[in-house]
């Protein structure tokens, strides 16, 4: 196994605000395996309040990089195993290795990833677009710039109910709305009830992610379907969400890759929640093996290519009513760009190190 990295700052095409904060670039880990001569691509996307920058996943690969090199690939979930235990600290670069792991896996079986687990009746859930926190006349300047079947508005002010009543005067199309923890108990109901006559499809972590009471509370007082993201990071917090929640949102990165995403939509299934598989803004790699999830899932958010103004990779396809459509190609379908567009490509500061970096713009 030969292991190859480069580090990102990705630009977004607008200033990308949550209710945590604003970034203009997406910092991003882009790992190569290359294992028999088939090369296999992983992506994870660094993010602040996860305290897993991309430095971190370098210095950890490189401190134990032997053993990465030292593994004798067979299929993903053994891998998967192996790199778990081996960085049992770092889920967002055991997610770049597990994503990796399966590109070479399908390569080697000559299948696209979404053969592996397409079921006899298959789901095809259209992806959201994201419009960030900004000022009205800002966010309504977003929506018409992209006109898109389905929303997914960032919340979290104390306009909450006129952004999304200002949004609507411009589009009947289906809104979904996420809080980022925002709201306590009481607001979100409030809200809430606001929202359901405003054509809002469901509410994603609406409070704190350890607020299991106030959860409980507005599960069960809720007119509309509400939806786990930072309150289910790992397959341990699937079961936790049950009766708080009516879905989860799995985002690839935190959980640690596809291998334990498949596992937790199982689970999810047993206990009869809806799922959504969401994005970190990934570019197209990371995205792409998002969408080979698309036909197990109800509801699908990979729009990091569509906000990203950079990207590093080809091989979806973003269709006006929402659809995503991967590659025939086998593993994840994306052919990786040698380099950004104008990119500077510039060697580590130590010249043992096996990757490069490129600076941030």
């Amino acid at each position: 196994m030969k292991v190859n990295y480069q580090t990102y700052h990705l630009k977004f095409r607008h200033p990308f605000t949550i209710s945590r904060g604003t970034k203009t670039h997406q910092p991003t880990f882009i790992l190569e395996l290359e294992h028999l001569g088939w090369k296999g691509y992983g992506e994870a996307p660094a993010i602040t309040y996860y305290h897993i920058p991309v430095e971190k996943m370098v210095e950890d690969l490189e401190r134990k990089k032997i053993f990465v090199e030292k593994f004798a690939f067979t299929e993903p979930e053994r891998w998967w195993h192996y790199c778990h235990h081996l960085f049992p600290n770092n889920s967002f670069l055991v997610c770049a290795l597990d994503m990796a792991g399966w590109d070479i896996y399908g390569k080697m079986k000559r299948k696209p990833l979404k053969e592996f687990w397409m079921p006899e009746e298959s789901k095809d859930p259209r992806c959201d677009y994201t419009i960030g926190i900004d000022t009205i006349d800002k966010m309504v300047e977003k929506l018409k710039e992209k006109p898109w079947p389905i929303y997914k508005i960032k919340l979290g002010t104390d306009r909450d109910i006129e952004i999304v009543e200002q949004l609507r005067r411009h589009t009947d199309s289906v809104f979904r709305i996420d809080a980022n923890a925002a709201w306590k108990a009481e607001e979100a109901l409030e809200k809430i009830n606001a929202f359901k006559s405003l054509g809002v499809e469901f509410i994603e972590q609406p409070l704190a992610k350890d607020d299991w009471e106030g959860m409980k509370w507005l599960y069960e007082r809720s007119p509309l379907p509400l939806y786990a993201d930072e309150a289910c990071v790992r397959e341990e917090d699937v079961e936790k969400c049950h009766q708080h929640f009516h879905g989860i949102n799995i985002k690839l990165t935190k959980c640690s890759g596809i291998t334990p995403a498949l596992r937790m939509i199982k689970k999810a299934r047993e206990l009869n929640m809806g799922v959504m598989v969401g994005a970190m803004n990934e570019s197209t790699l990371g995205s792409a093996a998002i969408a080979h999830l698309m036909p197990l899932i109800d509801y699908v958010d990979a729009d990091g290519p569509l906000l990203l103004e950079e990207d590093i990779a080809t091989g979806l396809t973003y269709e006006n009513d929402g659809r995503i459509i991967t590659s025939s190609e086998p593993g994840l379908g994306i052919q990786a760009h040698p380099d950004l567009p104008g990119g500077k490509r510039r060697p580590p500061s130590d010249p043992a190190l096996g990757g490069t970096t490129n600076a941030q713009p």
